[in-house]
């Protein structure tokens, strides 16, 4: 599933990030790396999606949140 396609209130696991190279270096030096535990907070705008990452809150536009595989957290 796309992280795009995520649910507010949900949590989510990375699997997988299929950015540019500069893209998805930076996520990475932010904390976003695979198998690790996101939440998302909330919507904005068009696609824009506001989430938490190891304790940072971060608001991605809905390219970057397409290009994000994610699954479910249980």
């Amino acid at each position: 599933m796309r992280l795009s396609d995520a649910k507010i209130g949900e949590r989510y696991i990375v699997e997988g990030i299929d950015l540019p190279f500069e893209t998805r270096r930076r996520l990475e030096a932010l904390g976003m790396t695979n198998l690790t535990q996101i939440s998302v907070l909330n919507r904005k705008g068009k696609g824009i999606l506001i989430i938490k990452l190891r304790g940072t809150r971060l608001a991605l536009g809905c390219t970057i949140t397409q290009n994000i595989q994610v699954r479910e957290a249980k």
